[in-house]
C-alpha cells in the first residue's frame, strides 16, 4: 500500500497536536455535576461510582438516576435529599421518618459522605453510631455490620419511628436480606475483607 507524503505529513502532525493534548503536563477539567470545580493536576480520572453511605444509592436512589448520583460530587450528593425522602414516604411511612432518615445518610443537608470521628472511643465505632449516639459514636463502618439489615430496619421497622411500620427490626418479612453478615469473619491483614465462602 503506497501512502503519499502529504498524508504522512498530516499524520505527523496530528500525532504531535494529539502527544501535546495527551501530555503529562497539568490538565484542567470541570468537576462532574460541578461545573465550578477546577482539577489541575497531572492526572485525570473519570468517576465512574460514587458510593457513601451503604443503600443510599442502591436503594433510596431509583435506577434512572443512578448515573446522576454515581457522577456527582459527596457535597453535591444533598441534592437527591427529596429523592430518598419520596422513596421512604412512597411506602406510607410518615414524613419525619423521611426526614430523619436523610439528615442521617445525608449528613446534615452537607451530603452523602461516611462519617468518622477519630478522637472518639473506637469501641463507638459502627455504621452510623454518630447519629445514633450523638456526641459519642465514633460513626464509620466496621466490617462486620450487618449494614443492609440495619438500612432496611431503619426504614421499614418502628425501629426509628412506629407509625406504618412494615415488619419488626432485622426481622423478614422486608427488615433482613436474611443473610448474616459474619458469616465469615475478617482477615487480620490488610484489607482486612473476608476471603469468598
Amino acid at each position: 500500500m503506497f501512502r503519499s507524503k502529504s498524508w504522512t505529513a498530516s499524520a505527523a502532525i496530528a500525532a504531535v497536536l494529539l502527544a501535546t493534548a495527551c501530555s503529562d503536563g497539568d490538565n484542567e477539567m470541570s468537576g462532574p455535576g460541578d461545573p465550578n470545580l477546577r482539577v489541575t493536576q497531572g492526572t485525570v480520572y473519570n468517576q465512574v461510582e460514587f458510593l457513601a453511605n451503604p443503600l443510599v444509592s442502591e436503594v433510596t436512589v431509583p435506577k434512572a438516576l443512578h448515573h446522576t448520583y454515581n457522577t456527582t460530587m459527596p457535597y453535591n450528593s444533598a441534592q437527591l435529599i427529596p429523592v430518598t425522602e419520596q422513596f421512604v414516604t412512597s411506602f406510607g411511612r410518615p414524613q419525619a421518618l423521611a426526614d430523619l432518615l436523610s439528615t442521617v445518610l445525608y449528613n446534615n443537608g452537607i451530603g452523602d459522605m461516611l462519617i468518622y470521628y477519630p478522637d472518639r472511643d473506637p469501641a463507638t465505632t459502627g455504621w452510623l453510631s454518630w447519629a445514633l449516639q450523638p456526641g459519642v459514636g465514633a460513626g464509620g463502618r466496621r466490617l462486620t455490620d450487618d449494614v443492609v439489615d440495619l438500612g432496611l430496619t431503619a426504614i421499614f421497622s418502628g425501629f426509628l419511628n412506629p407509625t406504618a411500620a412494615l415488619c419488626q427490626p432485622f426481622q423478614l418479612p422486608l427488615c433482613t436480606d436474611n443473610v448474616n453478615a459474619t458469616a465469615k469473619a475478617p482477615s487480620g491483614a490488610f484489607p482486612y475483607l473476608a476471603g469468598p465462602f
